[in-house]
């Protein structure tokens, strides 16, 4: 990826704690080319109780002009009763903007893009908070035997037959927020958490991590913990399956390789 290819304006915007839908909907980045694909990769077994995935995504560097790849990861959130929902890029008057993700109490409109690992375009299917303690559905989670105990086996996401990171434009996403994705957007956020922006830091940082090198194969697609690049339990972007004849049968399907509780790959994910 050359300098001259990807020469583009961005625009950065600020980002206030607890800001309401008026700062939170606006577009922080405007580049003027498509984020590349988002890679098939396994989700890393989870770290313990309290934590919540959040999908990888590709950021924008406007140093090098180029995408880099922030591996998905296992966050504990800010606050009890709070989901997140996350960042995604969307195609407008031309340019791509990157609407950034945020922590709150209903997920909110994340492009319709499935993104996996219980992020399947609209809600989070991936768990849910019950008395001041998160369940976890083992359908759409790695969950290692005995690591966690407050599981449930719901529903899965089926794996997405389209790889696109944004929505609009060419993409084959081109959902528009529903009445209640518009509600939960209004309501109070919290910006992401600084173990999430050091993540996002340390990947802009690995030359690995661009697309330029990497060719939309980054070296570390996941991580079990923020910032984890150099952990055991990494995961690397892999070649996705061909879609059989029933997209829900088969493994992995939106979870590339996640595991199911009892030690079982999940049948129903895909990043």
């Amino acid at each position: 990826m050359t300098n001259t290819a990807f020469k583009r304006t961005t625009l950065a915007l600020g980002l206030a704690l607890m800001a309401p839908l008026a700062a939170w909907s606006q577009v922080s980045i405007s580049v003027g080319i498509a984020p590349p694909p988002l890679p098939y990769y396994a989700q890393p077994p989870i770290p313990g109780d309290g934590y919540i995935w959040t999908p990888g995504y590709w950021a924008w560097d406007a140093g090098d002009n180029d995408y880099v790849w922030v591996p998905g990861t296992w966050v504990q959130p800010p606050g009890v009763g709070l989901l997140w929902t996350p960042g995604y890029w969307g195609f407008l008057n031309g340019g791509y903007g990157w609407h950034r993700g945020y922590w709150g109490h209903n997920v909110g409109y994340y492009g319709g893009i499935n993104y996996g690992y219980g992020y399947g375009g609209h809600g989070y299917a991936g768990g849910r908070w019950d008395s001041g303690h998160f369940r976890y559905n083992t359908a759409v989670n790695n969950i290692p035997q005995g690591r966690v105990h407050d599981v449930y086996r719901g529903s899965m996401t089926p794996r997405a037959t389209h790889q696109e990171s944004f929505n609009g434009g060419a993409s084959h996403y081109r959902s528009q927020p529903t009445v209640s994705e518009r509600r939960f957007e209004g309501a109070q956020h919290n910006e992401p958490t600084h173990e999430q922006a050091e993540h996002e830091t340390r990947a802009i940082s690995m030359p690995e991590q661009r697309m330029g090198n990497n060719h939309g194969m980054p070296q570390t697609a996941a991580t079990q913990h923020p910032g984890g690049f150099g952990e055991p339990q990494v995961e690397h972007a892999r070649q996705a399956p061909p879609m059989r004849g029933n997209p829900g049968a088969g493994r992995p399907m939106g979870n590339p390789g996640g595991h199911a509780g009892g030690g079982g790959r999940p049948e129903g994910d895909h990043r």
